[in-house]
């Protein structure tokens, strides 16, 4: 497994299945180095300290965060299992942007934007890297999110570590 296998196994058990190797999170999501590394191991996957650590400091989308301590690491947002990343509600750009594929625009345009399996629905500061994560799903296609209205609606936003913001949904009348 390369680096790339490593990382997206590292989503798999500190985002939405930790149980699959027996991991276990704490509320905040955190989970001890030492046990990742000897639960993948004993189920096949070769995980090392430096491995987990190169990972961390080389994503392009700085997925994961070590703990100042350097013993526990989590995933920075996008689970789909119930945690709190106790992040302090703030308040967002007056635009942030949402990147989904063409064929979801109806149900979007009708419904809003909701996290499907996800806690948040995550959102980029820019057009650039919504339109990674529009391509992803098919044809992609920006939404433009009016966010500071939002806010001073009464809606939440939170910051990830990561730079991407996460809310707990988007109503229609805010996307543009």
């Amino acid at each position: 497994m390369n680096e790339v296998s490593k990382s997206k196994f590292l989503s798999l058990v500190l985002r939405h299945k930790p149980e699959e190797i027996g991991l276990v999170l704490d509320q905040n999501g955190w989970a001890s180095i030492d046990e990742l590394i000897a639960l993948a191991n004993a189920g096949g996957t070769n995980l090392s300290r430096p491995l987990i650590e190169s990972i961390v400091k080389n994503s392009d989308k700085q997925r994961f965060a070590i703990s100042a301590d350097g013993m526990k690491i989590r995933a920075n947002q996008g689970h789909s299992v119930d945690i709190a990343l106790g992040l302090s509600p703030q308040m967002p750009p007056e635009q942030l942007y949402h990147g989904t594929a063409t064929r979801f625009l109806d149900s979007i345009r009708a419904s809003g934007l909701h996290p499907a399996s996800r806690q948040h629905v995550h959102l980029s500061l820019d057009m650039e890297t919504a339109q990674k994560v529009g391509s992803r799903h098919g044809k992609p296609v920006i939404l433009t999110v009016a966010s500071g209205q939002m806010a001073r609606d009464g809606h939440l936003f939170y910051l990830s570590e990561n730079g991407i913001w996460l809310t707990e949904a988007v109503p229609a009348e805010y996307l543009g």
